[in-house]
């Protein structure tokens, strides 16, 4: 039964019942591509209930850190909850440093697309739209064909640049979306990564380049 479950049908599942779009394809597929009864699946495993969670006011959570590679990768990560006794509990507290450790390993740039600067996202459109036209395999193909193969390489663009888009490098097969959708439905509580710092040793610095023919040269006059 699961090769008729359709693209349309996880995503449309997805939108009302804000489960993660591998449980949806799974509870479709046990509904043999039935929505109500997918629903009815969802709601019963507790996955269907995120979506009602997201207004609600988050101002308890946990800062949590990441070190790596010898003190030479450092990541700080805010992520808020409703209540500090959810925010005191290991689940969350494992919950936090996976996505600090995920930090680490991926290098988002953002949180989220809407954070994205718009010129950021207008280079990247006029690059890959640039990237697409001079791509001979594009030839003669028409402006709209061109604008779909932008829209998919911003995608990319996205899954690689912001961390809610990325998959989790602990399990592939889910984003850190949907990593968070799943921590909603443990805790029953609102849950947001709110914000984050990668620190690189020496990162934006300019190394030393040694010369030591001219260091040799140096020390020679230095003593004449």
């Amino acid at each position: 039964m699961s090769n008729q479950i359709t693209a349309a049908a996880i995503k449309m599942l997805r939108e009302k019942t804000g489960a993660g779009m591998m449980e949806c394809k799974a509870a479709l597929t046990e509904a043999a591509g039935d929505e109500q009864t997918a629903i009815e699946i969802l709601r019963k495993r507790g996955l269907a209930t995120a979506t009602k969670k997201a207004g609600r006011v988050a101002a308890e959570g946990l800062v949590d850190s990441y070190i790596h590679a010898g003190g030479k990768i450092g990541v700080l990560v805010e992520v808020n909850c409703e209540t500090d006794f959810v925010a005191r509990g290991e689940e969350f507290r494992n919950f936090v440093h996976d996505i600090a450790m995920h930090i680490t390993a991926a290098e988002p740039r953002y949180t989220t697309k809407e954070e994205v600067p718009s010129e950021v996202l207008d280079k990247e459109r006029e690059i890959a739209l640039e990237q697409a036209r001079t791509d001979p395999k594009n030839a003669n193909k028409p402006q709209q064909v061109l604008e779909k193969i932008v829209e998919g390489r911003l995608s990319k663009f996205f899954q690689e640049a912001c961390l809610m888009e990325q998959p989790f490098v602990k399990d592939q097969n889910i984003t850190i979306a949907e990593l968070v959708r799943q921590m909603i439905s443990k805790t029953g509580e609102n849950i947001r990564v709110r914000r984050f710092t990668r620190f690189k040793m020496g990162e934006g610095l300019e190394k030393r380049v040694s010369d030591l023919g001219a260091e040799v040269q140096d020390l020679l006059g230095g003593n004449q």
